[in-house]
């Protein structure tokens, strides 16, 4: 009889990362403000949670900095060269705020046809 293979988490709470990944929360929080593609989701109750790629992502840095001395910014090309990452743009200011209007525009035009449906009973 086998024993049965263990599913791999679908995601990862900060403290598990920072056990897996002999981290301090400090660190992880200071990395994914450094490393915009380091990008947590929270639960309902406001815990971070964190991808099997983020812990990968987070190991390799870890490695590229400790271990290879490399710079944040050489970190940083680095993991967007080996995980296929793109680079975030800049965008002006003004063209995403334009964009933010529209969407906000296109948001209550739906509210209002919504609030206009009759309610089902």
């Amino acid at each position: 009889m086998s024993t049965p293979k263990t599913q791999p988490k679908l995601f990862y709470k900060i403290d598990e990362v920072s056990r897996l990944t002999k981290l301090d929360l400090e660190t992880i929080e200071s990395w994914e403000k450094e490393f915009p593609f380091l990008q947590p989701g929270l639960t309902g109750s406001g815990q971070k949670i964190f991808r099997p790629k983020d812990v990968e992502i987070i190991q390799r840095i870890k490695i590229l900095l400790d271990q290879k001395n490399v710079t944040l910014a050489g970190a940083k090309r680095k993991i967007e060269e080996e995980f296929g990452l793109k680079p975030t743009q800049n965008i002006h200011p003004d063209r995403l705020k334009k964009v933010l209007w529209q969407v906000r525009d296109e948001l209550q035009e739906i509210a209002q046809s919504l609030e206009k449906r009759p309610k089902k009973t």
